[in-house]
């Protein structure tokens, strides 16, 4: 029973799967009429394929011959075109060489190029010069001009006192030739009187005449006396001739030494002449202070007709008075009494003359200081710098040729002299070295004080030139004035925007005496004060005339306090004070320059400048100081202060 059971079981699952089997079967069927069916589809689409392959092929076939024509047609171009390549390198080698050949002769080129523009940038460059000194000799013509005109006003207003004195002299002389002519009718009432006395007188002389021939016999005898004694007397001065040639001829042996005994008294005299030079500086005062009044130029224009020459509004009374007149009120006059006042007919050289002494006391070992200061265009620069190398030439050209000279005669004298120059501006508060050897390259400029009280500026361009040679002087010269700040405003075409100082250290040692003397001389041209409403000036320019207003207030601001003998003077607040401070102080000498404007929009700035100058002329500095120093014949320094074999250096006050 359980065997059926189990049989039919068994036979339910295989009757399952052989249903399974059978939907199996079925599907599979499907799938095989499937695949017959793609299999169809596939060869139908190879059928198609193979057609289009045949036909390919046949395309291909007529392409491949087509393809063969071509490729033997293009080798027979690629034969032509080896055949033309071999031609161009052919070509390409004559090329090659024709190129070398252009190589050198473009190296050539360039080389003769190379020459051409030397040639052409010397060619600039000289033109450039030629261009300066035609500027240097047109400022010197105008300048001329102007002191020429200047002279003829002078002239002309001489010829008016000479009219108005010759007139006074023709009317004396009038007055007198009327006395004369009574005097005469007086003297011809007592020819009468005279003829009567000529009457008795030639009666009397032939009584004379008698007595005279009687004498004369007795004469002769005397005369020949007296020509013996006359022999006697040129025999002895014979005598006494010899006697004084045998003289000289002895004292021909000892002239050489006499010779040297008065070589020694010229030297003695000059050391004598420096200390009664330095005397009479210090009776003058070791600030002086003087007035120079430029002439009219032709931007101050013409008053009236054209040829009616401008009026003056400042003018000079003798030597040490100057006066100024306000346009508004002619009536009203102010005067100001200074060291010396220059007229507009003053030439560069008369200044000069006056300014020498200062000078001489650098090169004597003092520390000196020479100011140009005034309004921007009254001539600051013209009488510091000067136009051209003759007459137009101002204080420093002029400066160092008397530097020439002394330096001739110290060297006569066994003095080894050496020079060193500098020169700077100072720009809105900022040191600019003006000798620099690269003009772009501008270095950061410091004020240091050394131990001896001198100041120096830190990278600042020192030159050690020959005083003598007069090219290097000027080209040192020219570069400077080339790089200072310059523009031009309504009042000065030019107008310096920096204050410039060109400085100059001397030395000279003297190994027979064992002493070394240093002076410093400062030429300093100031900018000029400016009022802005009157230079018009914007933006960079503005500013700039704003540095240069509180720089020259702080050069007041030192005048001040040394003329109320203050116990702090301000040097510090400015780089122009603080950088002179040593000559401005009791060891040095100063002379300021204030330049004046003659023209009637200038009578207030005049009237600023006259009135400052008047403070500094007041100030008092003290006895300055000569700076010495005791030298040992291996030329090593030393001094009374007790260093044992090191340097030592003094300023020896001398009393006068």
């Amino acid at each position: 029973m359980e065997e059926l059971e189990k049989a039919e079981a068994d036979h339910q699952s295989l009757q399952a799967t052989l249903a399974t089997k059978d939907r199996d079967l079925s599907e599979l069927a499907k799938s095989v009429g499937d695949i017959q069916r793609a299999g169809q589809e596939c060869q139908r689409k190879m059928a198609d394929q193979l057609r289009g392959a045949e036909e390919q092929a046949s395309a291909a076939e007529g392409h491949l011959t087509q393809c063969r024509e071509d490729l033997s047609a293009r080798e027979r171009s690629a034969r032509d075109l080896e055949e033309a390549l071999a031609e161009s390198r052919e070509a390409c080698a004559a090329r090659e060489v024709e190129v070398a050949d252009l190589r050198r002769e473009l190296a050539e080129s360039r080389g003769e190029s190379a020459q051409s523009e030397a040639q052409l940038a010397a060619e600039r460059d000289r033109r450039a010069e030629a261009e300066a000194r035609e500027d240097a000799e047109r400022l010197e013509r105008e300048a001329t001009v102007v002191k020429l005109e200047a002279r003829l006003g002078e002239q002309s207003a001489a010829e008016r006192r000479l009219r108005e004195s010759t007139e006074e002299l023709r009317r004396a002389l009038e007055e007198r030739i009327r006395a004369k002519e009574e005097e005469e009718r007086a003297r011809l009432a007592e020819v009468g009187d005279l003829k009567e006395a000529i009457a008795v007188l030639e009666a009397r002389e032939a009584s004379m005449k008698q007595s005279l021939s009687e004498q004369q016999s007795t004469l002769d005898e005397s005369r020949e006396e007296e020509m013996g004694r006359l022999k006697g007397k040129i025999a002895d001065l014979k005598e006494r001739l010899e006697t004084q040639i045998r003289i000289v001829l002895d004292e021909s042996v000892v002239t050489k030494a006499k010779v040297k005994e008065l070589e020694e008294t010229i030297r003695d005299l000059r050391e004598e002449r420096k200390r009664m030079h330095n005397i009479i500086q210090e009776l003058r005062g070791n600030v002086r202070v003087f007035a120079r009044i430029r002439p009219f130029v032709s931007d101050d224009g013409k008053q009236g007709d054209g040829d009616e020459s401008p009026t003056p509004f400042v003018s000079e009374e003798g030597e040490d008075i100057i006066t100024v007149t306000k346009p508004n009120d002619p009536n009203r006059r102010q005067k100001f009494s200074l060291d010396r006042v220059f007229p507009f007919s003053a030439g560069q050289e008369d200044v000069f003359g006056e300014v020498s002494e200062f000078v001489q006391s650098a090169l004597d070992g003092y520390n000196v200081c020479l100011l140009s200061y005034g309004q921007t265009g009254s001539g600051k620069t013209h009488t510091m710098l000067g136009t051209g190398t003759s007459d137009m030439r101002g204080i420093i050209p002029r400066s160092i040729e008397q530097i020439a000279i002394h330096k001739v005669q110290m060297e006569e004298d066994g003095w080894n002299f050496s020079i060193e120059v500098s020169c700077l501006e100072i720009h809105k508060e900022t040191i600019r070295d003006l000798l620099r050897q690269d003009p772009k390259q501008e270095k950061k400029h410091d004020i240091q004080e050394a131990k001896d009280g001198r100041r120096t500026v830190t990278n600042l361009t020192v030159k050690s030139i020959d005083i003598c040679d007069h090219r290097a002087v000027q080209a040192v010269l020219t570069l400077a004035a080339k790089r200072r700040t310059t523009s031009s405003t309504d009042m000065n075409a030019t107008s310096s925007r920096s204050h410039s100082v060109f400085t100059l250290n001397m030395t000279a040692k003297h190994r027979t005496k064992n002493q070394k003397v240093r002076g410093t001389l400062n030429l300093v041209d100031l900018a000029g004060s400016e009022r802005l409403d009157r230079s018009n000036v914007r933006g960079q320019q503005a500013k700039e005339s704003v540095s240069i207003n509180q720089s020259l207030s702080s050069l007041a601001d030192v005048f001040n306090a040394i003329a109320q003998k203050s116990s702090h003077v301000p040097f510090r607040n400015s780089k122009l004070t603080h950088l002179l401070h040593p000559a401005l102080s009791g060891d040095g000498k100063t002379l300021m320059i204030v330049n004046i404007s003659p023209t009637a929009e200038s009578v207030q700035e005049s009237l600023c400048s006259l009135r400052f100058a008047s403070k500094v002329n007041k100030c008092e500095l003290g006895k300055a100081k000569r700076s010495i120093e005791e030298v040992n014949v291996s030329g090593a320094t030393r001094g009374n202060l007790g260093s044992k074999g090191g340097v030592a250096s003094r300023n020896v006050r001398r009393k006068l």
